[in-house]
């Protein structure tokens, strides 16, 4: 049998590796377990150069207001398994209805405990400066949750001084189907919501829903800004980082800076 030659190493021709000094733009995500949209659309969303490093928090397959409260206890845990070497631009927690019944501010602080980063958002704050930056404060809503959950976004956006005059739920408690509910039933809800002169834009919330492929179509029927959950918050993040957006996202807020 033929000998089989062994690499050998001797400490002479140990290496040190070179360390590039510069990094592309690094921002943390914190993904609910139960999410199968939201780390797809960053991809598409975010600009080429920059990185989205994810993390996963427990959530329930049912969503309702006690559910959404829970993953308050597992926020930080889930900050905290996002990686140590990074150095984040921001961090992201993707969750909508959590953010109204948690609330941001408590948000903020839960991530910060668990990782290092300038800044935090969520997409509730990145969806009120996203109306700021277009002058919206009348905002057709289409969700796919429960009444009662819905109800508290809307609390949550009329104390920012966002009126929410036109609404549409589908009433879908599991988090699965929503991830599947069809772009024609989308386009045409939002298209209902946002004709008319009630609102300003219409808001596609929730970051399960896939909206990316139908908010140009809508914006042109209608002729207003359509805003999602995922795309607010990916425009919110380069925002608070000061990182060019990705000019080929969909959608009027980024064709507007």
């Amino acid at each position: 049998m033929a000998d089989h030659a062994r690499a050998r190493c001797d400490p002479g021709d140990l290496v040190t590796p070179a360390l590039s000094p510069d990094r592309e733009p690094q921002f943390g995500l914190i993904v609910l377990q139960a999410d199968e949209t939201l780390e797809r659309d960053m991809v598409r969303l975010m600009p080429e150069q920059a990185s989205c490093l994810v993390s996963r928090v427990p959530s329930a397959e049912d969503l309702t207001r006690d559910s959404l409260r829970a993953m308050e206890a597992h926020l930080t845990a889930a900050a905290a398994l996002l990686p140590r070497g990074a150095v984040f631009r921001g961090v992201a927690y993707g969750c909508t209805s959590g953010t109204a019944e948690i609330g941001a501010a408590r948000i903020d602080a839960l991530v910060r405990a668990g990782v290092d980063t300038p800044a935090v958002t969520q997409p509730v704050s990145a969806l009120v400066a996203a109306c700021a930056h277009l002058g919206v404060s009348k905002l057709g809503l289409v969700s796919p949750y429960v009444a009662n959950v819905s109800d508290r976004l809307k609390i949550v956006l009329h104390e920012a001084g966002i009126e929410t005059p036109k609404t549409l739920s589908f009433d879908e408690p599991r988090e699965e189907n929503v991830a599947r509910i069809e772009g024609s039933t989308l386009t045409a809800a939002a298209t209902d919501v946002g004709r008319g002169g009630d609102c300003d834009a219409v808001f596609l919330s929730c970051t399960n829903l896939r909206t990316l492929d139908v908010i140009d179509r809508i914006e042109d029927d209608i002729g207003k800004p359509v805003l999602s959950s995922n795309q607010v918050l990916a425009w919110h993040l380069c925002q608070i980082a000061g990182v060019p957006a990705n000019p080929k996202a969909p959608g009027l807020l980024f064709a507007n800076g």
